[in-house]
């Protein structure tokens, strides 16, 4: 029972920092154990390797995508310093200008690139290697091998002990930013919302949801889920709809006329309460790890086409803002369609564990009111940063 608790992909989450800390902390213990049980000369340089490729990132894609990183840049700089210490020593200037020469290959290389960390450890592997220039090639065996050691253990421990996976973050943040965007759009839609929301805080943080959606798309790459053209089009479609719902709630009339004209469509209200409704729903569904099921039907605008396209003022201008206020949720009805079906490809997405485990956090299903208004959101598994 403890154990799956452990195990449980809400608990994780919900604790991932002190869970870090506790990977981080047992993880040089067992470094230093190491160092200290087998006499290895220069030790220290493990205990720093292992708390570099574990640094501030708390999920298994981000370690092994830098461990991978870093281990690459260690033996190619390993191997550069060695080569450069086995050189004649009757020429001394060619262990300097050698050791500069690879640095700035290497830089030049990764330079503006996501390897960049792999090019910064294989310059600084190569200056431990070849040091003061004493040409010690046992002393640079040693530190290399710290290296290693430490970078292997810090990924050892991300695996095995209560591993946080990118892809569950990339879960609940798009969960949170999916129920988010319905509450924004419920806000827009009805009148009786509460009046003390704060739609500009809540599009801020769907925002910052985004560009942490994006940082993380190299280490759920890495943990072999989910491929980058599949994540960049999970975020481009938020991103757009997010957008879609601003330019919404950002919606103004220049005359009493026009808004009159939006009130009058019988059935509009409904289709964009069932509309923020089914949105919940996607981000129960995602949040829980259930197949995504939601049908999102296309909005019904023929039957305001006259009163779109016939809307005047009292001076007998044509008015456009109707027809464009409808257009807007056409095109979110459109994109929420979009989103579900990406959803729904992505095959390893759903999640036994999740569906067995929701019930005793409180998680389900948003329920329609009376009003045939959608209820409050679902609470958020990741607390608003």
């Amino acid at each position: 029972m403890i154990l799956a608790r452990l195990r449980d992909p809400y608990f994780t989450h919900r604790h991932r920092r002190p869970l870090h800390v506790l990977r981080v902390i047992l993880a040089l213990c067992i470094t230093f154990g190491v160092i200290q049980i087998f006499p290895i000369p220069h030790g220290g340089w493990a205990l720093v390797s292992t708390v570099m490729v574990m640094g501030n990132l708390p999920h298994i894609g981000g370690v092994l995508d830098k461990g991978r990183q870093r281990l690459f840049g260690t033996v190619l700089g390993a191997i550069w310093g060695l080569l450069l210490i086995l050189t004649p020593k009757t020429i001394p200037l060619l262990l300097p200008l050698g050791s500069l020469l690879g640095i700035a290959w290497v830089t030049w290389l990764s330079f503006g690139k996501r390897y960049g960390y792999g090019g910064l450890m294989f310059a600084i592997t190569l200056l431990l290697v070849v040091g003061d220039g004493s040409r010690d090639f046992e002393l640079a065996l040693w530190r290399s091998f710290d290296v290693v050691l430490g970078t292997l253990i810090g990924i050892a421990v991300t695996i095995l002990v209560l591993p946080h996976k990118a892809t569950d973050m990339l879960r609940f943040m798009l969960a949170d930013n999916v129920d988010r965007m319905a509450q924004l759009f419920h806000a827009h839609t009805s009148a009786t919302s509460a009046p003390d929301m704060d739609t500009r805080e809540l599009l801020k943080r769907c925002t910052g949801l985004l560009i942490k959606q994006r940082n993380l798309v190299d280490a759920i790459h890495r943990e072999r889920r989910l491929h980058r053209t599949e994540l960049d089009d999970l975020i481009s479609l938020q991103r757009r709809m997010l957008s879609t719902i601003e330019l919404l709630l950002e919606t103004h009339w220049n005359t009493r006329e026009g808004h009159e004209q939006i009130e009058a469509m019988l059935g509009l209200r409904e289709q964009q309460h069932n509309l923020a409704h089914n949105l919940a729903a996607v981000a129960y569904q995602v949040r829980t790890g259930q197949p995504i099921d939601v049908e999102i039907p296309p909005f019904a605008l023929e039957r305001h086409a006259d009163l779109a396209t016939g809307a005047q003022a009292q001076d007998g201008r044509q008015l456009f803002s109707p027809s464009g206020y409808l257009w807007l949720n056409r095109e979110l009805a459109r994109l929420s369609r979009d989103l579900i079906h990406h959803l729904g490809r992505l095959e390893r997405l759903p999640s036994h564990r999740l569906r067995k485990r929701a019930l005793r956090h409180g998680l389900r299903a948003p329920a329609r009111t009376h009003t045939g208004q959608p209820p409050e959101g679902e609470p958020d598994v990741q607390k608003p940063s």
